[in-house]
């Protein structure tokens, strides 16, 4: 029988956690937040003590920096500012570059763009020179080489046309763009290809000086159709083989050279001489020479008072800024002739012209255009060829025109007032910059606008419009032959064309385009991918790809092995008929198809991106295919292979084709050809 106390229930134990009372909850609130309280102001006191301590490194930096600015000599100079990560923001010279200096740390610039770089130097680098010259060109320099983020910046790009007369025995005149061969003479630069090509053909009914190649040249018979036609006088013949070509040869390079009064008086004596000996069909072709040549001079043409000496060659320079973009208008007068014009656009515009003036009163009165032209001019015109005189519409300092006619070796003169026909170029290259900014800001609203229809059409999530990044994927080949996939870039509102890529496509089926899109998804994106896990790339916002369900299910594997989103997939299909605009969307995530419509600004980024990814493709295709066909060089780049060996090989094996398939043993079965030259044949075919 239980006993009293077993019978009593066991007392439940108190846990220490739990209040007896309200006393004890109300004191255990208290204590945490105390507690609570105590662990803020800890934090609050680390998050101080960190602010504190990055402000003392502030100012000692500045400290520093301004006692290194207090010791900087009086002398002309080149200076640059370091951000913290040592990555360049500015470049600048100056004649005092203590004065010039110091100018950027003497207040507060507040929130300006002066401010925000000023904010971020962390260190300065000063090289001193001994004349501003020296200044600029080390400027020139350092902006090129270091790319600075708050400096205006051009485009490298000196590589100009040229028109080339050969040093042949009997000269060819081509276009040429290049290095310079000292055995060859060169007349320009010439603003644009199309420049050189309209005077080639001035060239060719003028002075009918010929134009093919030399390997063309060596090897003919009998002349060409140009030579029936009158715009080559057949020096491949006997009989075209005269003194009269030499004679053309020398009137086109005084023609070039702008010495057109004596051309025409050499022509007029020419047919007068044909004339009294009654060579009166030779007259008539002198006297049509001089027809013609009067008609391009009248429109080519400046005013004959100023066309003398200096005059003869010319650069005119405008520059116009507005909406935070600039243009710099280029007008090439060469030989007294008027050659058309060139527009530049430069980058950091804004960034650049708030920062260069610091708190120089006197640089204060520089407009942009001026700053814009004395950048151009230092970047164009420093380590490349200048006329003797450049006309321009801003003046600029005197240290720049300096500094050209030392580089140069001879005088070159500026002129911001000119008069008479100079005045005339002047107006038309301002009215030229003007058109042409004014066509590029349009473009470029046009293209946000296209961007911004597109990512609304799609309902796509993107955070920064400005950018966002298309890569649209198309592949090109002949029959199956020399297969070529392309892959364009279109970021920041426009087509980034120093991003393409092309990529030759190999072990495939001739004509498979799902194994080429395949094939070339997985080369563009397996490393990518793993980049972008990392951090250290970037995926596009958008794939695109030419082409329907088809080419999109190819690009779904792809993107499903590699672990990336579907979403990004988008097919252009054609529509029906193949008719351009009624184009429909395919999706690789299963979305149903989307027409945009004809109209739609959406659908006209998407075809000028995909005809873009199609140029890009074709061309590239075409140079591969004419590479295959000809066995990837030509026979003339063998060294020891003249005429009557190309000739023998070629006519023993039926082509180039045939060669390159032939053995060694086959090649060196030809007669004059040694074992050795066989073996060096086959090497430069394959």
């Amino acid at each position: 029988m239980p006993t009293p106390d077993a019978q009593k229930p066991a007392e439940t134990p108190v846990d220490s956690a739990v209040p007896a009372s309200a006393e004890e909850a109300r004191a255990l609130g208290e204590q945490a937040q105390a507690q609570w309280a105590s662990e803020r102001r800890i934090v609050e006191e680390a998050e101080a003590l960190r602010v504190h301590q990055v402000e003392q490194a502030a100012r000692e930096q500045r400290e520093r920096i301004l006692q290194e600015v207090a010791a900087l000599p009086g002398l002309p100079g080149v200076y640059r500012y370091f951000d913290a990560q040592d990555q360049v923001l500015y470049v600048g010279k100056a004649k005092h570059i203590k004065k010039r200096v110091s100018s950027y740390f003497q207040k507060d610039h507040g929130g300006t763009r002066i401010g925000l770089m000023v904010a971020r130097i962390a260190r300065l680098e000063t090289t001193v020179v001994r004349t501003e010259s020296e200044a600029l060109l080390l400027e020139n320099n350092l902006i090129k080489a270091l790319n600075p983020k708050f400096n205006i910046l051009f485009r490298d790009d000196k590589s100009y046309p040229y028109l080339k007369l050969s040093g042949h025995q009997f000269p060819r005149i081509s276009y040429y763009r290049g290095a310079v061969d000292r055995r060859h003479r060169y007349f320009g630069p010439f603003p644009s290809g199309w420049a050189v090509k309209e005077s080639i053909q001035l060239i060719q009914k003028v002075f009918k000086l010929r134009t093919c190649e030399d390997t063309v040249f060596n090897n003919r018979s009998r002349p060409c159709l140009l030579y029936q036609i009158r715009r080559c006088s057949g020096p491949c013949v006997p009989e075209g083989q005269g003194a009269d070509y030499a004679r053309n040869v020398s009137h086109a390079e005084r023609f070039l050279l702008g010495e057109t009064q004596e051309v025409m008086d050499g022509l007029q004596a020419q047919m007068m001489a044909h004339s009294d000996a009654l060579q009166f069909e030779l007259a008539a072709e002198v006297r049509n020479q001089i027809q013609a040549l009067a008609r391009v001079l009248q429109q080519q043409s400046v005013d004959e008072n100023s066309a003398t000496g200096r005059d003869r060659d010319v650069d005119i320079l405008a520059a116009k800024v507005q909406g935070g973009r600039a243009c710099v208008n280029l007008a090439m007068v060469r030989g007294g002739r008027h050659l058309g014009d060139r527009a530049f656009f430069p980058r950091h515009v804004e960034e650049a012209t708030a920062v260069s003036l610091g708190d120089d009163e006197q640089l204060s009165a520089y407009s942009p255009e001026r700053q814009v032209l004395e950048a151009f001019m230092a970047q164009h015109y420093l380590d490349a060829h200048v006329p003797s005189l450049i006309v321009l519409s801003e003046a600029v300092d005197e240290s720049l025109s300096e500094a050209l006619s030392e580089q140069a070796g001879y005088k070159v003169t500026t002129q911001a007032q000119p008069r008479g026909q100079r005045r005339i170029w002047q107006e038309m290259c301002v009215k030229g910059a003007e058109l042409a900014l004014a066509r590029l800001l349009a473009e470029e609203g046009s293209q946000q606008a296209r961007t911004r229809a597109l990512v609304e059409a799609l309902d796509l999530q993107v955070q920064e419009l400005d950018s966002f990044r298309i890569e649209c994927f198309d592949i090109s080949h002949t029959a199956g032959e020399a297969t070529m996939a392309s892959c364009v870039v279109f970021d920041a509102h426009q087509m980034q064309s120093s991003q393409y890529r092309r990529y030759n496509i190999e072990g495939i089926t001739g004509g498979d385009d799902y194994a080429a899109m395949r094939q070339v998804l997985t080369r563009r994106y397996s490393k990518l991918a793993e980049a972008a896990q990392l951090g250290t790339g970037r995926l596009p916002d958008l794939v695109l790809v030419d082409g329907g369900r088809g080419q999109v299910s190819m690009a779904r594997e792809v993107f499903e092995e590699l672990g990336l989103d579907l979403s990004l997939i988008v097919g252009v299909e054609k529509g029906e008929g193949r008719k351009v605009g009624l184009e429909e969307l395919v999706f690789a995530d299963g979305r149903p198809k989307v027409y945009l419509g004809r109209d739609s600004a959406a659908l006209m980024l998407v075809a000028q991106i995909r005809d873009e990814a199609h140029r890009f493709a074709i061309t590239g295709m075409r140079a591969k295919r004419a590479a295959v066909r000809t066995g990837g060089s030509k026979l003339e780049d063998v060294a020891g292979i003249g005429p009557k060996k190309r000739a023998q090989l070629l006519q023993r094996f039926g082509g180039v084709r045939g060669v390159a398939a032939a053995s060694v043993d086959e090649i060196a079965s030809v007669k004059g050809i040694s074992k050795e030259l066989a073996e060096e044949i086959y090497r430069v075919l394959h």
